[in-house]
């Protein structure tokens, strides 16, 4: 379904409710102190006191849910277990999204536990702490208005404020799309992690490019990984032509020839 733009209305907003205080939880929180109140919670761990100061201080469920804006930020998995915690503490009119890899999945699962009163967006933040930590002007976040709409004026702050470019879709374009960008991605930069020690001094620079696209994702949490191989319902199809492919490749160069059969393209594999 096509996203159509809504206007941008003048109600604000001045807090903001982080659940999750991982990499990525720390990487936002940097960027959003300077401009709006910042609340703090993480259901794994304590949050350290060292970690308050201007425009951030640590809170209880019941803080997060008094903010305006609540930001789910943990693994794809966590989800229903932090919405249900959260459930009871959410004020009327406030905007919940989170940030995980895939959108189809978070999408529903919001739609379906969290209370009427609050609106919903789903976003995916292009980067991570390795590709944003010299700075996240310029880079991409995918929004997914999903009740209500504030996902306008969402996009709107966050294009002035941080800089961001910010791309207008649905859970489903998402999902689709992000199964060739990010799931060849992390694929690819698994198995070379997993070929080391690989050449680090007589490269080329293609090479290089690549090695630099696996150091943006080795660190990531194991939970990231799965959650764009296993939770985005368009990532097999991906998958199985990228292996297909390879298995061609391989018959060619061992046996001077290509298998009779030729994988087919994700949208006919369904």
């Amino acid at each position: 379904m096509p996203v159509s733009k809504k206007p941008v209305t003048s109600k604000p907003f001045t807090s903001v409710g982080l659940m999750g205080f991982g990499a990525f939880g720390r990487l936002m929180a940097r960027h959003l102190q300077p401009h709006l109140r910042l609340a703090v919670f993480d259901p794994a761990q304590e949050i350290p006191a060292s970690a308050e100061g201007k425009g951030l201080a640590r809170a209880d469920l019941a803080g997060i849910g008094a903010c305006d804006i609540v930001i789910l930020a943990m693994p794809v998995a966590e989800m229903p277990a932090a919405i249900a915690a959260l459930r009871p503490h959410l004020k009327a009119g406030a905007i919940v999204l989170d940030v995980g890899s895939v959108k189809i999945g978070p999408a529903l699962a919001m739609q379906a536990d969290l209370p009427a009163h609050v609106e919903i967006i789903g976003t995916h933040p292009l980067f991570g702490p390795q590709s944003g930590r010299h700075g996240i002007r310029g880079l991409k976040i995918a929004l997914c208005p999903i009740r209500g709409s504030s996902a306008w004026r969402i996009g709107a702050f966050l294009r002035k404020a941080l800089g961001l470019t910010v791309i207008m879709t649905t859970p489903e374009a998402h999902d689709r799309e992000a199964a060739m960008v990010q799931g060849l991605t992390h694929l690819i930069a698994k198995i070379l992690v997993g070929m080391e020690p690989l050449p680090r001094r007589m490269t080329t620079a293609s090479f290089d490019l690549l090695m630099q696209a696996t150091e943006m994702v080795r660190y990531d949490a194991p939970g990231v990984f799965l959650a764009i191989e296993r939770a985005n319902p368009h990532a097999k199809a991906v998958r199985d032509q990228f292996f297909a492919l390879a298995e061609e490749m391989r018959v060619l160069l061992e046996n001077g020839h290509k298998p009779n059969v030729s994988p087919r393209h994700p949208e006919q594999a369904a």
